[in-house]
């Protein structure tokens, strides 16, 4: 309602729940749509030019490593959809950085790790490097995490920081960057 506060109230209810579930709605789709694309790229298509490469087929057989990694890999993946849900209800907006949260997003998985999203991605990609025995694809992993980190050093904590000010830094003073606070 271009941010007039008169004009939104001066709907019926009925229509204001109408158009906030139509808002939530396409916020929604367009956070699973970048997640879709990210988890697509980063998570499928280019550990699986790595196997490729490398040689390295599925194990025949099931073993104690191949549990952990798929016990890794689905706790990880759980994770980064946790936050994916989390940034489009509670955010209002999508992990990309091009189509930011309109809301500092510190509860659910953000409340014990400033970074939940990119452990989760991160631990995805181990539990598939353990499942295959892949050393390219720990290589890879190493990799993710290490630019990962300097992505968010260099680019996203000073854009939170601008966008969101005191109640960043608040945040950032009571919740690490990669080991989960209890």
């Amino acid at each position: 309602m271009g941010g007039d506060p008169a004009r939104w109230a001066a709907l019926p209810a009925r229509a204001r729940t109408l158009l906030t579930l139509e808002v939530n709605m396409f916020v929604l789709v367009r956070a699973v749509t970048y997640a879709t694309l990210f988890i697509g790229l980063v998570l499928i298509y280019v550990p699986d030019r790595l196997l490729s490469w490398s040689g390295i087929v599925r194990p025949a057989a099931i073993e104690l490593q191949q549990v952990a990694g798929i016990a890794i890999g689905v706790a990880g993946a759980a994770v980064a959809l946790w936050c994916i849900f989390t940034f489009a209800s509670i955010g209002r907006g999508t992990p990309a950085p091009f189509d930011p949260p309109r809301r500092l997003v510190i509860q659910g998985p953000y409340g014990f790790v400033r970074n939940p999203m990119y452990i989760g991605a991160g631990l995805a990609l181990a539990g598939a490097a353990l499942f295959y025995e892949s050393l390219p694809l720990l290589g890879y992993t190493i990799l993710f995490f290490l630019a990962t980190h300097a992505f968010v050093v260099w680019y996203e904590e000073p854009t939170l920081r601008r966008t969101f000010g005191q109640e960043y830094e608040a945040y950032c003073r009571q919740v690490r960057r990669w080991w989960p606070s209890v």
